[in-house]
């Protein structure tokens, strides 16, 4: 059974390793999620530490999944910090360890991720990802809207430069600018 928590910042600092792990498999297995291979686990630390201030500043919510062993997958969501923007947030690293795929991790994931936006009043979602890679079907089947490809967008782990797809999902009832407060930790 997969259980999926949302981390404070102190989580994210504990899981670092954790999380290091799970983010070299998946640069070793070929995602594209901003790193080039091979990628150093103590790097991969450090990366995962640095986005403790951002979890605290609420700035952005990372939930992990995980399994009775071990951790199996995470998602964040990036809140943008201008007053016109608080309607919206960018799904990020959404990334599943290679032996926990094809199980319903991501779309465990992806599912948590956007109830909680529509939860803090968000009520549009972005994401952008590697074209043709097999997120492209989680996105789609979970009712994404594909907005368009740019070519050679960003390196592959093997520095290859390959296109990304971006997509957008509305999420909860859209509501005037005028009404949103800023993020709180809740």
């Amino acid at each position: 059974m997969t259980a999926v928590a949302r981390l404070d910042a102190s989580e994210v600092l504990a899981c670092a390793g954790e999380l290091a792990d799970l983010l070299t498999d998946a640069v070793l297995g070929g995602a594209s999620v901003g790193f080039l291979a091979p990628l150093d686990r103590a790097a991969a630390v450090a990366w995962w530490e640095e986005r403790a201030a951002a979890v605290s500043a609420g700035r952005l919510a990372v939930w992990v999944a995980r399994d009775a062993d071990r951790l199996l997958g995470t998602v964040g969501l990036a809140f943008p910090d201008k007053p016109n923007s608080r309607h919206r947030a960018e799904l990020v690293k959404l990334m599943v360890h290679r032996d926990g795929r094809g199980q319903g991790v991501g779309r465990t994931l992806l599912t948590t991720a956007e109830a909680a936006a529509v939860r803090s009043g968000v009520t549009l979602l972005h994401l952008d990802t590697e074209t043709d890679s097999p997120a492209e079907s989680l996105y789609r089947s979970a009712g994404w809207t594909r907005i368009g490809a740019i070519p050679d967008y960003a390196a592959a782990p093997s520095g290859e430069l390959r296109a990304t797809t971006i997509y957008y999902k509305q999420v909860g009832a859209v509501v005037p600018a005028s009404s949103l407060r800023p993020r709180s930790q809740a």
